[in-house]
Formats: structure tokens, sequence, C-alpha cells
């Protein structure tokens, strides 16, 4: 039986989203920020051609929108800034955030994914 079939799709995107390989949670399942690495170095699963696109920067985007927008609006309304402090602020709070949140949430795409046998390997067995 296959590893993917013996681990919940909760536990995998759980273990995605701590950058570790869905399967067994042991290794490192990214070789940089955002590279995934070929295959886990604990128990071989193919974690290279798995293709999370844009899925990533898209819940990335919808994450920090949600917590940006409400700060901004609490804090206008609270404080007023300045026009300056506005253009200082929030701009810096969304990259940081959105550098912060993109890895973690590619992480658990990542875990989805796996736990779904989304490995890369569906359009190759189509063309054949």
């Amino acid at each position: 039986m296959p590893i993917s079939h013996c681990v919940s799709a909760s536990s995998a995107i759980g273990r995605g989203v701590q950058r570790r390989c869905p399967a067994c949670g042991e290794a490192k399942a990214f070789k940089g920020y955002l590279r995934q690495v070929d295959a886990c170095s604990r128990c071989g699963a193919e974690l290279g051609a798995v293709r999370a696109d844009d899925f990533p920067p898209y819940l990335t985007i919808f994450l920090v929108g949600h917590i940006v927008v409400p700060l901004l609006l609490i804090v206008e309304r609270n404080y007023q800034w300045s026009a300056a402090v506005h253009i200082l602020v929030w701009p810096t709070l969304t990259v940081l955030l959105s550098l912060l949140i993109l890895p973690v949430v590619k992480g658990g795409v990542l875990g989805l994914m796996w736990s779904l046998g989304m490995t890369g390997r569906e359009m190759q067995s189509n063309s054949e």
C-alpha cells in the first residue's frame, strides 16, 4: 500500500504547513524559500512534480487582504493617522505578511495536493 493511503489529508496539510514531507513529516519538503525537493530524503515520496502553480499566491493574497484591510479600517477609525504614515505602514505590512505567509501556504497546498494524489504524473498518463 502506498504511503499516501496511510496519511489523512489533514495530517498531510499540517505537515506541509510545517514545510515537512507530507508523507512522513520527518524530512524537509523544500530546499529553498519555495522550491520543493525532488523526493523526500527520508521516505522517498516524490514531491518535485507536484505543481501548486497559482493557488498558494491566491490564498496568500486572500489571507493578507483579510488581515490588512480590517486593521487599516480599525486604525483609520480610531487614530486618524496622516496619509504619510499610512503610505509607510500598510504596504510594508502587506509585503512582510505576504513573504511570511506564502511559504507556509505553499507547504499546505503541497500537502493537500499530495494527499489527493495530484503528484504531477496525471498529465503524463493522459498523453500516453
